[in-house]
């Protein structure tokens, strides 16, 4: 079995949490870590009703806990499957984009963009920069996270 061999696995298994943002929410699905139960990490931008169609950095419109956000993107994940998971927050056509799942976080989005990821010379993100407000929701996520377990 693989997972008997897989060293993050085994973290978890005696309590460690994992969080995974973009990249590292991919890294946890079946091909990589293989640290989720019943779900895989795909792309979003595939999906149907996607609101974005192609891999570059841009803002998606999410909601987060019921409320409506604009959050920097970059080909991030959504997650499928029959596995069972708390929703924190999911993307325009209603996949989810950050999620619990035991002791593993993971989201799709980037909460934790800075300012300077929104300096676009065509104008577009500029104005969406958060101030920091998308800060605050990851650090009520990853406290979510760490009471899990």
């Amino acid at each position: 079995n693989r997972r008997r061999t897989n060293t993050i696995f085994s973290f978890l298994e005696n309590g460690g949490k994992y969080l995974g943002i973009c990249m590292g929410a991919y890294w946890a699905g079946p091909r990589y870590f293989d640290i989720l139960n019943d779900l895989d990490a795909v792309q979003y931008i595939r999906r149907p009703g996607a609101d974005v169609k192609r891999s570059y950095a841009t803002v998606a419109d999410i909601e987060w806990l019921g409320q409506k956000e604009k959050m920097f993107f970059y080909d991030g994940c959504t997650f499928t499957g029959t596995g069972r998971y708390d929703t924190i927050a999911k993307y325009a056509n209603d996949e989810p984009m950050a999620i619990i799942q035991g002791n593993v976080g993971i989201i799709g989005c980037h909460p934790e963009s800075e300012e300077f990821w929104f300096e676009d010379p065509y104008q577009y993100i500029n104005k969406h920069w958060h101030k920091g407000k998308h800060h605050q929701l990851l650090l009520k996520f990853v406290n979510k996270l760490w009471r899990v377990g």
